[in-house]
């Protein structure tokens, strides 16, 4: 029964690994101006990790499944607003400046 157990360990310990050199490897050869919407669609997916934290707190029934569950909302939650801060300033890239603007009017 010890030996099934130390497996299944492996076995994820292995798929873990694989997914990580995965994601790297995805990650990297995308191009730089799509990290944008990239970063949006990971906004949603926080959002899913609220959804299932609010649910494993509203379902604890220990004081210790519920401190988990409340800080799993918080941190969630956290990353969310996280996200949304980064893309906002990732889009403010892509926005004029006032300082460029205001000159362009002075040229005309």
């Amino acid at each position: 029964m010890d030996s099934v157990t130390s497996m299944t360990f492996i076995i994820a310990l292995y798929i873990f690994m694989l997914a990580a050199f995965t994601g790297y490897v995805v990650i990297s050869r995308v191009p730089s101006i799509l990290h944008t919407p990239l970063m949006s669609g990971s906004n949603f997916i926080h959002g899913i990790v609220v959804v299932g934290a609010l649910d494993a707190l509203f379902n604890a029934t220990t004081l210790t499944g519920q401190v988990i569950g409340f800080v799993g909302v918080f941190l969630g939650a956290g990353n969310v607003m996280g996200g949304y801060v980064v893309t906002d300033r990732m889009l403010a890239m892509f926005r004029p400046s006032q300082k460029q603007t205001t000159e362009k009017k002075g040229q005309q």
